[in-house]
């Protein structure tokens, strides 16, 4: 498989899981004693995808590096794309104007 198709597919899965890693977190986490850990779980949650992703998909890291340091790169990725996942629900939910 080449670098740049791995790069591809890591981008789809990674804003994929960031998009819907959201939702299911809130939807198992939106009582009265856990809303606040929605995010939290979420950004562990990604993590841990970008971890897997980073590990199987070499082409996310630099060349060369050791699978320690692309797991941690890809936890990096993913916690980016959780990031964007929530931008994208903040602008769904509220808008451009605002909430």
């Amino acid at each position: 498989m080449s670098g740049a198709f791995q790069r591809v597919i890591g981008v789809v899965l990674l804003l994929g899981a960031g998009a819907l890693s959201l939702p299911v977190a809130a939807s198992f986490l939106d009582g009265p004693g856990t809303e606040n850990w929605i995010l939290s779980v979420h950004a562990g949650v990604m993590a841990v995808v970008g971890a897997v992703c980073g590990s199987a998909l070499p082409a996310l890291a630099p060349t060369g590096a050791s699978t320690t340091l692309r797991a941690l790169i890809g936890a990096g990725w993913g916690l980016l794309a959780g990031m964007v996942g929530v931008l994208v629900f903040w602008f769904l939910l509220s808008g451009f104007g605002g909430a």
